[in-house]
């Protein structure tokens, strides 16, 4: 860690005087109610995501060492904990730091959950422009992001040849009407808007409208649009002919295409890096590249994930908490951290490099990346994700039209969007 013991030999003994400053109420003579608190006896808890914390273990024991704190990293579900900061927060039990989805950010800082955090430009500038956009609401920064993922294309090597790899929506159609009994072509989980998006959007269907700062407008939403419609009939295609089997409709639908492609029986999967060690363990031989293209000649689109460090609005070392993010999620450590979990960095100086650059997985979704967009981080969305999904599933199903059923789903958002979040 010679670059950050570089910087913090500077800055080490500021930056805790500072933070140690900022956690107390003020006493009279200005000085802090934490002034007494040996640095020793602070402990900051870090929420990381499951099976991760092996990533920051070298880092956390170098910000122990170099400011003479303890810090204790728990694993959770990062998807989960928003909602237990919910509850441990104000009970006096919940993280300094926690890791959480870039489309949660928003509703977050509408419940006060989250600190603003200080980043200057040149730090936000070391971070793709999507990645950082992911942590600001309303031109604040509320966190740094530690990872990208988009959804990808796993193909089975022995059912399909890279030589012969379908390139686009149209071509793999053709390819699962002709595949052997018993095995299946090219599935996806298209009766889910986090998936069909990736058709929706290539044919220029999209969630909210944006303005030319980029901020999302709740009350233009383009789930009915023709491109939207578009792509629900590219869809429907899919269901209606029978390539995919009715057992991927529904709650379990993700295990069954798991399990699909684990076993052998499907040639080629839309699914994440998640899904990168279980199928290596399931010993199948797969490939993993960008998705497919669309007959309009756009790339298929995907939403793309944002994994942050955020500091919680209830921690009692906040500027001590701030400190760390920004250590975890520096050009080091994310490098460091990608080397151990596998996930994409959103350092954008990582994409050269070669630890990065050589692996087939990150290559792809870096590529990727460049059709996708973000998942939007306003409360508003928390409206859109039941509405469609029901909607796909209904076109899945064959019992209804795509028009017919996403102009339905959009006036329910519509409705429960002047409900939940009227001013």
């Amino acid at each position: 860690m010679k670059n950050y013991k570089k910087w913090m030999g500077i800055v080490s003994a500021i930056t805790l005087s500072v933070a140690l400053a900022a956690c107390g109420p003020q006493d009279d003579d200005g000085a802090t109610g934490e002034t007494e608190e040996a640095a020793g006896d602070i402990e900051l808890v870090v929420w990381e995501d499951q099976d991760k914390a092996e990533g920051i273990a070298d880092a956390v024991a170098a910000f122990e060492e170099e400011h003479g704190v303890t810090v204790r990293v728990e694993e959770r579900t990062f998807a989960q904990q928003i909602e237990d900061l919910r509850l441990d927060g104000p009970a006096g039990t919940g993280p300094d730091v926690l890791t959480m989805p870039g489309d949660q950010i928003g509703t977050a800082v509408v419940e006060g959950l989250l600190k603003e955090l200080t980043i200057d430009d040149q730090l936000q500038s070391i971070y793709t422009d999507a990645a950082m956009m992911s942590q600001m609401v309303d031109g604040s920064v509320y966190g740094l992001p530690k990872a990208v993922e988009t959804t990808v294309l796993f193909y089975n090597k022995d059912l399909v040849s890279e030589d012969e790899l379908p390139q686009t929506l149209d071509e793999w159609y053709e390819f699962s009407q002709n595949v052997e009994d018993g095995t299946y072509g090219f599935l996806a989980l298209f009766d889910q808007i986090y998936y069909a998006q990736s058709v929706f959007g290539g044919y220029g269907g999209y969630v909210f409208g944006q303005d030319a700062d980029g901020n999302y407008d709740p009350t233009d939403i383009g789930l009915n649009s023709a491109g939207a419609i578009e792509g629900a009939e590219v869809i429907q295609k899919f269901y209606s002919e029978g390539l995919f089997p009715s057992g991927i409709i529904g709650e379990q639908g993700i295990n069954v295409l798991d399990s699909l492609f684990s076993e052998g029986k499907a040639a080629a999967v839309i699914s994440g890096p998640w899904n990168l060690e279980p199928f290596e363990r399931a010993g199948i031989d797969y490939g993993v590249v960008k998705l497919p293209e669309l007959s309009n000649g756009d790339n298929m689109s995907a939403f793309m994930g944002v994994k942050s460090y955020n500091v919680s609005s209830y921690s009692k070392h906040g500027e001590l908490a701030e400190e760390l993010v920004k250590f975890l999620a520096n050009e080091e450590n994310s490098r460091t951290r990608y080397e151990v979990t596998q996930e994409v960095p959103a350092v954008q100086s990582l994409a050269d490099d070669p630890v990065v650059a050589e692996s087939e997985s990150a290559q792809a979704v870096a590529e990727q990346a460049q059709y996708s967009e973000l998942t939007p981080n306003i409360p508003q969305m928390n409206e859109v994700w039941t509405p469609v999904d029901a909607a796909l599933q209904t076109i899945a199903t064959g019992s209804a039209e795509p028009e017919a059923a996403l102009n339905q789903a959009v006036d329910l958002i519509e409705s429960q969007i002047s409900a939940n979040h009227s001013n």
